[in-house]
């Protein structure tokens, strides 16, 4: 997970911040709370402090922690529930969507609204389209506005409001300042929880991959912890999910210090609570096969396909066709002296008993 120790709780400054400074300073409440309306309510900040008794690392003298990968899934979840761990699994946001993706069709088609302008480049013969994303590099920016399409349905199309008190922002607040009660009774809309997510992306300056990595610790918790995503715990679960992708996907992990100088009014005690928290609610389980990747990346692309969310088209220029065909080639390569050694080791085999052929009958 990037730092093992103590690096969410050492008061100084990390070794990554330096090389984002100015970006880092952000008025916090007129950027998170400018759309709330009605009266202020002041909301008390309950003190985040862990107690030793609360964290249960199992009881017993050599207790021993299983390794991820020997680990079995709980006989309580089942396979088609767990789209954060199994690859068939259907993720949770795509299902959540479909809903109103068929909603948003049939009043189109009741109503007879036509599409309008096709926005969406195809290749002819001429030219040929290519976006800038793909499952080893994805775009940025379209990465993030996906991700945070997901997690908008999430919340709007959730079965309850079960939440816990580590992710409530009534008794853990993110800022000092007044918040509207209001502002809890009403779903944020996709352009709220997107600058949420991008300006604690840009500050800390977090990959797309990080933020796929989020989605599926995010599904991975709300299925493992039996909570739903709501408008009073949405940015919690979202900064631990991110706080958790980054330490794993990050080489050069972003310090939990770090976070408080984006989040001003957060404190350190309150960022390593919620981790903890976080963690023990994923059983620990911080493992992303590539195939659970893989899926979450491609059922991002079909959302956004449904949501006219569409990647930056270009034409395929000559200098770029030449890397491309110079990947293929290198690629090509590769796998050749792979099938090379593979046929080596196989022939190693024949050797004693010797190589048998087959005889070819002439007609």
């Amino acid at each position: 997970m990037g730092n093992t120790l103590s690096c969410c709780v050492s008061p100084n400054a990390s070794p990554k911040r330096g090389r984002r400074a100015g970006s880092a300073e952000l008025d916090y409440e007129t950027e998170i709370y400018e759309a709330a309306a009605g009266d202020a309510v002041a909301v008390a900040p309950a003190p985040a402090t862990a107690e030793p008794a609360d964290l249960d690392f199992g009881a017993g003298e050599g207790h021993h922690l299983q390794h991820i990968s020997d680990r079995e899934m709980p006989e309580d979840l089942a396979l088609e529930s767990n789209p954060s761990d199994h690859p068939r699994a259907s993720t949770i946001f795509l299902s959540k969507s479909q809903t109103d993706v068929r909603e948003k069709r049939k009043s189109n088609h009741l109503n007879h609204v036509s599409p309008g302008q096709l926005t969406k480049k195809y290749s002819s013969c001429s030219t040929i389209f290519l976006d800038d994303s793909t499952v080893s590099q994805p775009n940025l920016r379209t990465t993030i506005k996906c991700v945070t399409l997901a997690i908008y349905y999430h919340i709007k199309n959730r079965d309850a409001d079960r939440s816990l008190d580590i992710f409530d922002e009534r008794s853990h607040p993110l800022t000092r300042e007044k918040v509207p009660e209001e502002y809890f009774k009403h779903d944020p809309e996709h352009k709220f929880i997107y600058k949420f997510v991008r300006t604690l992306f840009s500050a800390a300056q977090l990959t797309a991959e990080c933020a796929i990595v989020t989605l599926v610790y995010l599904e991975r918790l709300l299925t493992y912890a039996e909570i739903d995503i709501c408008p009073t715990n949405w940015k919690r679960i979202v900064l631990g999910a991110i706080l958790l992708a980054s330490k794993v996907w990050d080489d050069q992990a972003v310090w939990n210090v770090d976070y408080c100088q984006i989040l001003k009014d957060i404190t350190v005690e309150d960022m390593n609570e919620m981790e903890r928290h976080f963690l023990e609610l994923l059983q620990f389980n911080i493992n992303v096969p590539a195939s659970v990747y893989a899926k979450y990346y491609f059922d991002l692309r079909s959302l956004a396909d449904d949501n006219n969310l569409n990647f930056l088209f270009t034409p395929l220029s000559k200098e770029r066709a030449q890397n491309l065909e110079a990947i293929s080639r290198l690629c090509d390569d590769k796998y050749k002296d792979m099938s090379r050694v593979a046929m080596r080791r196989s022939f190693s085999a024949d050797n004693f008993i010797g190589i048998q052929r087959s005889k070819a009958i002439l007609s």
